[in-house]
């Protein structure tokens, strides 16, 4: 007979407790042990000694790793090319993909379209919504749906018995807390039971070289909910964010096991579901008919891939005591930082005004190279002189006022370009081996605040 026994699992790393505490001795966060009921067999102990008894194993050998055959590994290429981009190239036979996000902001519809749009066989396995509810979305979507197999299931086992009669191409599961095991006695999306299902899908993809795609649900805080060891298990952990004010996503890598992480993909949101931003820089820029001032163009990276955005500024007398300082899209530290140095190196009396910033679009960038462009705008809002649209900056600024040098300047200058700019602001100090010459663009180079301030309001 089964033994029930009560322990209490952290939820941000999964440790397991014999009673309840405070505090996790694990990983020393407050108020995160929950209670659950597990049931243990004797059959687990007899398990625990089989090794002993087993003469002559079976399964995997240790191997020498001269033996080791390296082969190139065959991705699966999706249709989605920004999807591919931010994979590394495509999907790895066998890998686990983790897939999170807020609600409502596309997930099922992202994978739905990868699974309508994959050339092979797809298992789509959803324990959130019917038969009838995926069928009414994919209509909408359009596609293959021939190659699209639905499966409202929860228990695993039944799952990866299907799976392995049909032997898809892809496993796409939705979403990871609806789904319970049956090796373990407590209810879906349970700490035991987020970790059980993850396990047993990590082991079915290694052996069977099927990927498998998990959707996970986002805590308040914005983590993917569930133990934290739930993103050590699965080999890429995808992040899909937007702001529902806005039709666009982003898909962001947090950890990638095949490829970089410094990749991203962007959508746009519309009826007939997501789709693909080949070319964002041209949305992130508002069309404007006149000059006005406090916007200011900056040449970004994201990855491999040059952008450019648009800041804004405005700054005006704070009338409400202590004058404020917001900045969306942007780290609100910085910006102090940015204007502290306005104050002291270029001499803007900014201490008794308000200062709000803002990235055009609805994005968040960290990319340093937008400092040079976010003093821009503040100059331009301060001065109320408007910086012509024709005009970019790519350049960090540090603590003594000086720009300094970024990296991929050469893709940063043929992106503006590309795109009709007519004059770019960089470092002095990233000239060494540039030509500026070959670009149709002209390309100034500064060194301090001072020598910006003179090119743009003297």
């Amino acid at each position: 007979m089964a033994k029930v026994k009560t322990v209490f699992f952290c939820r941000n790393c999964g440790s397991e407790s014999p009673k309840w505490e405070g505090q996790c001795r694990q990983c020393g966060e407050w108020n995160t042990l929950v209670e659950e009921k597990i049931s243990k067999t004797n059959a687990r102990e007899e398990q625990t000694q089989s090794w002993r008894k087993d003469t002559k194993r079976t399964g995997p050998r240790p191997i020498p790793l001269p033996e080791i055959q390296a082969g190139e590994i065959e991705r699966l290429v999706s249709p989605d090319q920004e999807l591919n981009r931010v994979l590394g190239g495509g999907i790895v036979p066998g890998s686990l993909v983790l897939f999170g996000g807020q609600p409502g902001i596309g997930k099922s519809t992202l994978l739905l379209q990868l699974a309508l749009g994959v050339n092979a066989k797809v298992l789509y396995v959803s324990g959130e919504e019917s038969e009838q509810q995926i069928k009414l979305r994919a209509e909408r979507l359009g596609g293959n749906m021939e190659n699209c197999f639905i499966l409202t299931e929860t228990n695993t086992q039944k799952v990866l018995n299907h799976a392995l009669e049909l032997q898809p191409r892809l496993i796409v599961a939705d979403s990871i807390q609806t789904l319970s095991s049956p090796n373990v006695d407590s209810m879906p999306g349970t700490v035991s039971q987020v970790r059980e299902c993850a396990a047993e899908l990590q082991r079915f993809a290694k052996e069977t070289n099927i990927p498998v795609f998990l959707i996970g649900h986002i805590t308040k805080e914005g983590s993917i909910a569930g133990p934290k060891l739930l993103e050590h298990i699965v080999d890429t952990v995808l992040q899909f964010e937007g702001d529902r004010n806005y039709s666009y996503r982003i898909l962001r890598t947090l950890k990638n096991r095949f490829g970089s992480t410094d990749e991203m993909g962007i959508y746009e949101m519309q009826a007939q579901g997501l789709r693909e931003v080949s070319n964002p820089s041209e949305l992130l820029l508002s069309q404007k008919d006149e000059e006005l001032s406090g916007s200011s163009i900056a040449a970004t990276m994201e990855g491999l891939r040059p952008m450019l955005i648009e800041t804004q500024a405005l700054v005006s007398t704070a009338v409400y005591g202590n004058p404020q300082r917001t900045a969306t899209g942007f780290d609100l530290r910085r910006l102090s930082m940015l204007l502290a140095v306005l104050e002291k190196r270029a001499g803007f009396a900014l201490g008794q005004q308000d200062v709000f910033l803002n990235i055009a679009g609805g994005i968040r960038v960290d990319d340093p190279a937008i400092d040079l462009s976010i003093i821009a705008a503040i100059m331009s809002s301060y001065e109320d002189v408007a910086i012509p649209t024709d005009v970019c900056f790519a350049g960090e600024v540090g603590l003594s006022g000086e720009i300094r040098a970024v990296n991929r300047i050469e893709q940063r200058i043929q992106e503006a370009d590309r795109l009709g700019f007519k004059e770019i602001f960089i470092s002095r100090y990233n000239t060494k081996g540039l030509d500026t010459e070959r670009y149709g663009i002209k390309v100034y180079t500064i060194g301090k605040l001072e020598e910006l301030y003179k090119a743009l309001f003297v």
